[in-house]
């Protein structure tokens, strides 16, 4: 089946529909930030004897989230989706209630769950960004050829 480009005054049924596919794309990133952090809340003091395995473990997931997702959306505020759900539930769940009641509590493994995961998320953001910001030209020499073979020197004037 061929594709047939739209007539003039014709509505581009594609493009609205990429778009919205990926705005879905991005709310389900975002929604799974919340998920890690949520789980992450609950769990993160579970550990090895007095290592924070679970909070460790669960700076790296979100890290790893932010990062992959980044690569696979091929855009780097793919990657601050999951970053931005992983702090509004996590720091949501650190905060006191009224009541004095608190989930993710002042110990060891708390300080690394949350601090080590707001480093982690910002990290992963921050690769996805260098990652797929602005496309870099990459071009390997040829045969015979050196890596500035191409260059030319500049020259003041007009």
């Amino acid at each position: 089946m061929e594709s047939v480009p739209p007539q003039p005054g014709q509505p581009q049924r594609r493009a609205v529909a990429g778009g919205a596919l990926t705005g879905g794309c991005y709310a389900v990133l975002f929604l799974l930030g919340i998920g890690e952090g949520v789980v992450g809340a609950f769990q993160y003091s579970r550990g090895i004897g007095q290592f924070p395995a679970a909070a460790l473990g669960f700076d790296v997931l979100i890290l790893a989230t932010c990062v992959l997702a980044a690569w696979g959306m091929r855009a780097p505020s793919a990657g601050l989706m999951p970053a931005a759900g992983w702090f509004a539930a996590s720091f949501v769940l650190a905060m006191s209630t009224p009541g004095g009641s608190i989930v993710i509590t002042n110990t060891t493994a708390g300080k690394w769950f949350l601090f080590g995961g707001a480093a982690c998320a910002a990290a992963g953001v921050v690769a996805g960004f260098v990652t797929w910001s602005a496309p870099r030209a990459r071009r390997t020499p040829r045969s015979g050829q050196t890596a500035w073979s191409g260059v030319r020197p500049w020259k003041p004037g007009p």
